[in-house]
């Protein structure tokens, strides 16, 4: 996602461009979920377009295990040349973010998207934004989080390379097993309290300790475990059975996280610790619905082309930028074109994800703010 000069691969080239474009559409749904108890339609849209898009961060997590493993590489070099593609956008767009939202907001537009606070588009608050970004992101940097989780990824890949270098197929399929069980622990946790439990933890988590007994097979790291594996060992199952197999494990995962999520939404009001656990990247649901896709694009028999190529490196750019075109894409369709709620989650999916590659597309130009795109 981050390696402009990397071997191009045509499928992980092509699974790129879609992961990117379901993240923007994931955020493109956020106006709209935001609408829960004013505008019901509206709601239920969001949420069950939102639900069909989650696979977008686990597939882009998995190409990192595709194209890094084994890292070849000891560890000050490989922590050298990830650095230097990552922490150098991650500044500069933790920065920008926030001063394009105050422009285009200091302009005097008034958003229809229930979730913004104008309160937050202040002069003030748009410093504050820009050097409390040390310590999380901010709403206007919420694409971030993913920075964040994917240089923590990035610092253990070197030790988890060592292990699978020398690790048989079948410890390989052991963690894995493990990893899927903890896939199960946020539902596991929602279930407890009905049959007694009252504790605040599962497995030895508590108040002083947040590190329960499967914590170190938990998180998106088995996502990379898992494209490594399938790389090493494919499966090489026909079309009749990837398809056979892959659309109900699909249906069902999604059918968990939508009707999950607004089951959740509608009996939990404001309590997000519950309502996002069917949308949760690094749950049963979510999984359920990563791996068909995953293996499915796979092994799809595409010609590598220079556009493919092109759009491909300029993703990791479009990642970066995308959430306050986003927020420009849904104002101007919501206001000006009167169309059911999922054709302008859509468009605006579209506008937002067109205009993020323009002006990637356009920094790619000069070799100064190239360094901050890719």
């Amino acid at each position: 996602m981050t390696n402009l000069k990397r071997e191009h691969i045509a499928w992980v080239d092509l699974l790129r461009v879609v992961a990117c474009f379901l993240v923007v559409v994931a955020h493109a749904c956020d106006p709209f979920v935001a609408q829960i108890g004013v505008k019901d339609s509206e709601f239920l849209w969001g949420a069950y377009i939102g639900s069909l898009v989650r696979p977008c961060v686990p597939l882009f997590v998995m190409i990192s295990g595709v194209l890094l493993l084994p890292t070849n590489m000891n560890m000050k070099d490989f922590y050298a040349r990830r650095a230097k593609r990552l922490f150098v956008p991650f500044i500069f767009w933790s920065l920008v973010l926030p001063v394009l939202n105050y422009l285009y907001f200091s302009t005097g537009i008034e958003s229809t998207n229930p979730a913004i606070n104008p309160d937050n588009y202040t002069v003030a608050a748009t410093i504050n934004k820009m050097y409390t970004f040390i310590f999380n992101f901010n709403q206007d940097t919420t694409p971030m989080w993913y920075v964040y989780m994917l240089i923590g990824i990035y610092l253990f890949l070197p030790i988890m390379s060592a292990w699978l270098v020398q690790a048989s197929k079948k410890d390989i399929q052991y963690f894995l097993g493990i990893w899927i069980v903890s896939l199960c622990l946020p539902y596991i946790a929602l279930v407890a309290p009905y049959l007694g439990y009252t504790g605040d933890g599962l497995l030895g988590a508590c108040t002083w300790n947040s590190f329960g007994m499967l914590y170190y097979f938990s998180g998106f790291l088995g996502y990379v475990i898992l494209a490594y594996y399938l790389k090493k060992y494919p499966l090489n199952w026909n079309a009749s059975k990837r398809f056979g197999i892959g659309i109900p494990m699909f249906v069902v995962g999604y059918l968990a996280a939508a009707f999950g999520f607004i089951y959740a939404s509608r009996n939990f009001p404001g309590q997000w610790n519950i309502i996002e656990i069917p949308w949760y990247f690094y749950g049963i649901s979510v999984f359920l619905m990563t791996f068909p896709v995953y293996l499915i694009m796979q092994n799809i028999k595409i010609k590598q082309s220079a556009l493919l190529s092109k759009i491909a490196s300029l993703t990791f750019g479009i990642f970066l930028c995308h959430f306050v075109f986003v927020q420009i894409g849904y104002d101007f369709v919501y206001t000006f074109i009167p169309v059911p709620a999922p054709i302008q989650i859509i468009l605006t999916s579209i506008v937002a994800f067109l205009l993020s590659m323009l002006i990637i597309w356009l920094m790619s130009l000069s070799k100064i703010t190239r360094k901050v795109i890719m």
